[in-house]
């Protein structure tokens, strides 16, 4: 690179990657240096794609290594600044902005970061959302054999397309993870994603439902909208909350992290404003001993960018992993032919310049974006409920 850098395109792929869209950025550069990111507003990614087309339209010509100014500009250059759809679009452009400089300055992000603190990224495997009862117990018995140390399991009812009643999933899912702790032993971390489906009431219910000591962090049980809700239900048990995959600026984790209400921080990456955001909020974290355990459900890019962020910071538990899930086809090689491989339970932290992944071009734009709805759950009475 022998002369500054001017941003030449901005462009938006939504598109159908095994079994759910992927909201991939492309950002160009004059010099032929080019990065990726990637949104997580999933189900909502033509929303997205629009607010990137809005940024693009004032971004073209500006030198990408200003990564810290262009997020401000980004954010504060409007009135109704913040919200999850451009937060998401913050997110992926900048993610993309921080693969051009490292490749510009021939260095992978997390040096871009403070250096690596850590030469492999651990992660928690998952049992599958369709996988219930003793199912689930044998799905975890399989994943502790793989190496894994931390599973998460789903609730009863997870898998439904229809109906959702809490009281009926709380307490066959207590009676699952009774047992699967008795059958797993002490030694392996255990949790559960509610996905935020209960109420404060229904949640105090199903952690008194628990055998003492049987889980290690209790992922979103209920809706994150109101902390003082999220008080309350701290007072009724002493299970570590793992809440953040919803916020999108330190704003929302500020008075999780402040007011000591959970355990473990579900920041995702591509949603909460990319590394810029993302390093602010695991230096507030750090103080007052929270640690990051990152919500990463996408593709290669979503993985490859937290897996340097994850190396950065000294304040981690474990990434997310939806690898095991073959299934699920988010990792599909003809798409991203260089990512970030599990090695056992861990992604070993690589040396390639910026984020380290590659993306068939080619592959993306051919793939057609597919409208896909979450399941509208609704109770037996027949009235709305979360998915």
């Amino acid at each position: 690179m022998t002369t500054k850098l001017k941003i030449t395109a901005i462009k938006p792929y939504p598109a159908w990657v095994g079994t759910r869209n992927q909201m991939l950025v492309k950002v160009e550069t004059d010099q032929g240096i080019f990065g990726w990111g990637e949104s997580g507003l999933s189900g909502r990614e033509k929303a997205v794609a629009g607010a990137v087309e809005h940024y693009r339209e004032f971004l073209i010509g500006r030198d990408p290594m200003q990564i810290g100014r262009i997020w401000q500009e980004v954010y504060r250059s409007q009135y109704f600044e913040g919200g999850r759809v451009l937060q998401a679009a913050i997110s992926a452009i900048d993610i993309a902005l921080h693969d051009i400089k490292g490749k510009a300055l021939g260095v992978p992000v997390y040096e871009l970061l403070g250096g690596k603190q850590r030469d492999r990224i651990p992660t928690f495997a998952s049992t599958g959302d369709e996988a219930e009862g003793d199912v689930a117990i044998e799905r975890a018995r399989e994943l502790r054999a793989q190496g894994w140390q931390a599973i998460r399991f789903f609730p009863v009812g997870q898998n439904s397309r229809d109906v959702f009643e809490p009281r009926e999933s709380i307490g066959a899912t207590a009676t699952m993870l009774n047992k699967a702790r008795r059958h797993l032993g002490n030694d392996v971390v255990l949790g559960i994603d509610y996905h935020h489906r209960l109420s404060v009431a229904e949640a105090a219910s199903f952690c008194n439902k628990l055998d003492r000591g049987v889980l290690d962090f209790l992922e979103e049980p209920i809706r994150d909208e109101t902390p003082e809700a999220y008080e309350s239900l701290r007072t009724m048990t002493d299970i570590p909350f793992a809440i953040g995959e919803e916020f999108t600026s330190k704003w929302q984790f500020l008075p999780y992290i402040e007011r000591g209400i959970h355990q473990f921080n579900r920041l995702d990456i591509c949603n909460a404003g990319g590394f810029t955001e993302a390093m602010k909020i695991a230096g507030w974290s750090e103080a007052h001993y929270v640690d990051l355990m990152p919500h990463n459900p996408l593709g290669p890019v979503c993985t490859a960018a937290t897996v340097h962020l994850a190396a950065a910071v000294p304040n981690f538990a474990w990434l997310e992993t939806r690898a095991p899930e073959a299934r699920l086809g988010f990792d599909n090689s003809e798409f991203f032919p260089v990512q970030p491989r599990l090695d056992g339970p861990d992604y070993p932290v690589g040396d390639l310049p910026g984020l380290g992944v590659e993306v068939n071009e080619e592959a993306v734009q051919a793939q057609s974006f597919h409208f896909w709805e979450a399941p509208h759950l609704k109770r037996r009475d027949g009235s709305v409920t979360n998915w």
